[in-house]
């Protein structure tokens, strides 16, 4: 097993055994990652929606790849933005497992039936009011893919090894209207991997190093 290849299996056995975190419990403790500020936790009012995300890993033989979407400039949210496959959490979905996995085989066109579930990572709470669970999968290579046009602008492939490099995480401070946020990026040729996308890879990072 390469060293690369072997980062799948350390994810795996980071996560096994893990299970969508509650809400409550990460709206509640400063802990929880997140661009929502800590000191504004306690102060909001209306509930944080519910999303899933997949973290898709193509498991190639020598060096396993994240999947990750380009969002279209014409979307109302975060247009043109890098993120993974997800969504709110409708009522017909089984829990985050199966929001994650809709959203993936309606953005991606993926077929889905042999991905398999490697866990969950920490809940992560962004400004924008929502409180996402994300699902990380591995996924057999080779699978046919056809975005959907009107959210996808283009799908590709970053190497596992590179996003989990903390030498290659930036931390930003910035400002959201009278808020002082910081994120994380993580720039990778022509794209700018950045906020929650970003921070999810860095928490995942921090459960295998």
């Amino acid at each position: 097993m390469s060293v690369e290849a072997s980062l799948l299996w350390r994810i795996g056995e980071a996560l096994q055994g893990t299970k969508p975190g509650s809400v409550e419990q990460a709206f509640e403790s400063l802990a929880t990652p997140g661009d929502l500020p800590g000191n504004l936790r306690g102060l909001i009012e209306t509930p944080l929606r519910e999303a899933a995300v997949l973290v898709p890993i193509i498991d190639y033989p020598d060096e396993p790849a994240l999947l990750l979407t380009r969002r279209t400039d014409a979307l109302r949210q975060h247009p043109g933005q890098i993120s993974f496959p997800g969504g709110a959490l409708e009522e017909t979905d089984e829990g985050p497992v199966g929001a994650a996995v809709r959203e993936t085989e309606e953005e991606t066109g993926m077929d889905t039936t042999d991905l398999e579930i490697l866990g969950f990572l920490d809940t992560y709470l962004t400004i924008t009011s929502f409180a996402i669970t994300p699902v990380v999968a591995r996924i057999p290579p080779g699978k046919p893919l056809r975005p959907d046009p009107a959210e996808v602008a283009e799908l590709f492939e970053v190497p596992l090894k590179f996003v989990l490099d903390r030498a290659n995480v930036r931390r930003h401070v910035g400002r959201r209207g009278e808020l002082r946020v910081s994120y994380y990026s993580i720039p990778y040729q022509d794209k700018n991997i950045w906020g929650a996308t970003a921070g999810m890879l860095v928490n995942l990072s921090s459960k295998i190093f």
